[in-house]
């Protein structure tokens, strides 16, 4: 991919993007540059685009139109290290055999933790938009009998916009009655009380009525998302930390990744930003893992690089089946 494609829901003033919420660009930029007002194209040529490739990547063994993979950051979070990780997703998913598109939503957060709460607040603001030049279209795309399977990938605080961003939907009249759905839905360092996934959470109700599925990726070293935080003010345990609670939605799935990142040697590792909780993409185990659970073909339980722990799935070092690639096919090779 020469470009890469980015959602930005970020405030523009001189020429430069600021980290104050602001109207929806649609932005194609080269790879060797971080995203800039300057490359805005139009939304429908933007979709266009993105849709077309999907379409040229698509493996009509999984997807008939294709994949296209939404990444939602975290706070404290600078383009560069945004446009950083999208494109080791492209490079690290690639790799693993996942044939998709990966774009990104860019809502303002600062670069310092002091502004944490208030970017918390900026998070609620932005899911509208995420709604709007997101799930909107989407929706409208769905109903003219689009195929192409759309996920979403939260990291951090964007595990708490993707949440909000259902909540706002279910809210709209017009998409409250359609019928779109989204495919894989998956959390890493997920900045959401874990108690906010049960069953009867009314919050998480309009999200778990949409998606197939959502996969919570936990990581109980995870320090930032420690409740001894002196920014968190004592929030409640994080589902990044902690795991979904005792009584999880039926459509959710918890990965330990624990025992795997305890192995990890940071001097040798891939990652952008605080380790511990940024480890993931860059990980060459999770990516494998996380391309198994877009593509839909095997089992939660049976996913090989996840090993079961009494009642627990844990995230292992393991390949996929042998005969993999083989499976879709319609009949015998001649």
């Amino acid at each position: 991919m020469a470009d890469y494609y980015t959602i930005s829901a970020r405030e523009v003033k001189k020429g430069e993007f600021k980290a104050e919420p602001g109207p929806i660009r649609y932005l194609k930029s080269p790879q060797k540059d971080a995203p800039t007002p300057a490359h805005e194209i139009s939304a429908k040529e933007w979709i266009k685009e993105v849709r077309d490739l999907a379409d040229g990547k698509a493996d009509d063994k999984i997807a008939e139109a294709g994949d296209v993979l939404i990444f939602v950051h975290g706070y404290n979070n600078d383009a560069n290290v945004i446009r950083n990780r999208q494109l080791q997703l492209v490079k690290d998913l690639g790799a693993e055999q996942w044939r998709g598109v990966v774009i990104s939503f860019d809502w303002p957060s600062a670069d310092s933790t002091l502004n944490y709460l208030e970017d918390r607040r900026d998070a609620a603001k932005v899911a509208q938009e995420l709604v709007n030049s997101g799930i909107r279209p989407l929706a409208a795309n769905q109903l003219t009998g689009c195929q192409t399977n759309i996920h979403l990938l939260g990291h951090s605080t964007g595990a708490y916009v993707i949440m909000e961003a259902f909540a706002q939907s279910e809210k709209d009249g017009t998409l409250f009655k359609q019928d779109w759905r989204i495919a894989q839905t998956a959390f890493i360092g997920g900045d959401v009380g874990a108690g906010s996934l049960a069953a009867n959470s009314e919050w998480a109700a309009p999200m778990f009525k949409r998606i197939m599925r959502l996969t919570n990726y936990q990581n109980p070293f995870d320090h930032v998302l420690a409740t001894s935080n002196a920014k968190r003010l004592g929030t409640a345990p994080r589902a990044g930390r902690v795991g979904l609670p005792s009584n999880p939605h039926s459509k959710s799935t918890n990965v330990d990744c624990g025992e795997h990142f305890s192995t990890l040697d940071p001097k040798k590792q891939t990652f952008f930003g605080t380790f511990a909780h940024s480890w993931h993409i860059g990980d060459r185990v999770f990516t494998r893992d996380l391309a198994m659970t877009l593509e839909g073909r095997i089992d939660r339980h049976a996913i090989p690089t996840r090993k079961k722990a009494g009642t627990q799935l844990v995230l292992q070092d393991k390949p996929r089946p042998a005969h993999y690639s083989s499976w879709g096919l319609a009949a015998p090779p001649k």
